[in-house]
């Protein structure tokens, strides 16, 4: 059962897809979906499973492989595929209610979405580095229509810029792929094996160190741009703000791990080629620029997804930094806070839909009093706040003091005070946010009430995750993350 989960996770939203835009009747594509989404998330679960069990899950001629760092990327895709798909399925509705999409184009959506699951699941699972840098790539597919969905000018323009700028920086990624290749060949002479990250991994250490750090620049540049490291981001905040909520918390929550996952891999190599100073510095350099930078622009911007999409960068500046400082609990926050992150930005965005649905705008100074309109939204939408902001007990709490702790044990004293003014500055600016728009008087003949229990109950569902892991860390999970650092440690 174990191989087959690996044909099947992919196989189920391609066949879906296919479906969805094959049929125009938006009640049957909404159950195929439901469908769908739900599959997805009880193979995701089996995989992880199975991967806690021991076992070594290969297919496809070992194309194919789940090891735990493949599985807490599955889990994410898995997990919050269901409730972001769930969700979009209440936000779609209110849209065809109002005039806002047509039938035709809600099947469409179904059908990208799909599309969308099926490249981030195939680039979790690829073994060979070459189907993983096409899948990534290919996630621009879906994801781009997914922007550009409601067909305005800006959300066509996001749109764009998603796919030009992705696709010159994934250029480079695959320069950095190339040259992995050409190395792991010239040593293995056998071009399958040459080109499947576990062959390459095993045998890091006869790899040429010139020629990886090279590869490692262009990974780092590459899949850095899709997973929206500064100065590689600028296709970010258009593109998370312009979607559908449900695609922006897919972007944000979800497509940007796989792109770091997939850094992560390369990580892993360089690690054993070349030691830990030169991957290190790279990454400690790209995510504290990526915090420090996108700290000032959630200060001032007024558009609170796009608000949220610079709080992306800041986070997966976080990550970043996490692997820059290393070492066992460096890379453990990092891949912990990736967890978090996920959850925490998939409640907020799918929050901030219910807010613009209400209220009609994403202006932040024109929305008041959310607690007063829709009091179920506006403490999810506050609690998410806080938590991105690093408050206690909350989850990215958690993983950020963990961030803290292993770079202030690695030695890194400035590199870590510098992260920590940023984090306050992140703080400042979404309390005023949380002060600004969930409290005082709402506007005058504002409607009050939610907007239906189909855009509700993800909210439940994410804010008990959420609070629970800043709590406590399951045992299945923390096995999964020590596992994953020592993948990464390892290389095996």
């Amino acid at each position: 059962m174990g191989e087959n989960i690996l044909f099947y996770l992919p196989a189920v939203p391609l066949g879906i897809a296919v479906l969805a835009f094959g049929i125009r009747s938006r009640r049957i594509v909404e159950l195929l979906h439901l469908a769908g989404i739900t599959i997805v998330a009880f193979l995701s679960l089996l995989l992880v499973r199975s991967v806690l069990r021991g076992q070594t899950l290969f297919a496809l001629n070992q194309m194919l492989y789940a090891d735990s760092l493949t599985a807490i990327l599955v889990l994410i895709i898995g997990v919050l595929g269901f409730l972001d798909g769930f969700y979009s399925i209440g936000y779609l509705r209110h849209d065809l209610e109002h005039g806002e999409a047509d039938e035709r184009s809600v099947c469409s959506y179904y059908g990208f979405f799909h599309i969308f699951l099926f490249t981030m699941l195939l680039s979790a699972i690829s073994n060979n580095i070459a189907i993983m840098w096409a899948a990534v790539e290919a996630t621009t597919l879906g994801s781009a229509f997914l922007v550009g969905f409601y067909k305005h000018k800006t959300s066509a323009e996001g749109a764009w810029k998603y796919v030009l700028i992705c696709s010159v920086g994934l250029a480079f990624a695959l320069y950095g792929t190339i040259l992995t290749y050409s190395d792991a060949f010239t040593i293995l002479q056998d071009a399958h094996r040459a080109m499947l990250w576990t062959e390459i991994a095993g045998m890091a250490h006869s790899l040429d160190p010139q020629v990886m750090k090279l590869a490692f620049v262009f990974i780092l540049l590459g899949f850095g741009t899709k997973a929206g490291l500064f100065p590689m981001h600028t296709w970010l905040p258009d593109a998370h703000s312009e979607a559908p909520s449900p695609a922006s918390a897919m972007l944000s929550g979800v497509l940007l791990k796989c792109a770091l996952f997939a850094i992560i891999r390369y990580y892993a190599i360089a690690l054993q080629v070349l030691g830990r100073s030169f991957p290190q510095t790279l990454l400690l350099i790209f995510g504290l620029l990526s915090v420090c930078v996108a700290a000032f622009f959630i200060l001032v911007q007024n558009d609170i997804k796009r608000k949220l999409a610079y709080s992306s960068v800041e986070h997966i500046g976080i990550i970043t930094t996490g692997l820059g400082v290393g070492g066992a609990l460096g890379i453990f926050a990092a891949l912990l806070h990736a967890i978090n992150h996920s959850i925490t930005k998939s409640l907020l965005f799918c929050a901030s839909g219910n807010v613009v649905i209400k209220y009609g705008t994403r202006d932040s100074q024109k929305i008041r009093g959310l607690l007063k309109v829709a009091p179920f939204t506006g403490l999810m939408f506050m609690a998410g706040l806080l938590t991105v902001a690093g408050s206690p007990p909350l989850n990215i709490f958690v993983s950020e003091f963990m961030t803290l702790t292993a770079g202030l044990k690695g030695g890194y004293l400035w590199p870590m005070i510098l992260l920590l003014i940023a984090l306050v500055i992140v703080f400042a600016a979404l309390v005023i946010l949380i002060s600004g728009s969930v409290f005082g008087s709402p506007p005058e003949g504002l409607s009050r009430g939610e907007v239906g229990w189909l855009t509700l109950l993800p909210f439940g569902i994410l804010f008990l995750l959420m609070a629970g892991l800043g709590i406590y860390i399951p045992a299945p999970l923390n096995q999964l993350l020590q596992s994953a650092v020592n993948v990464v440690l390892g290389a095996r």
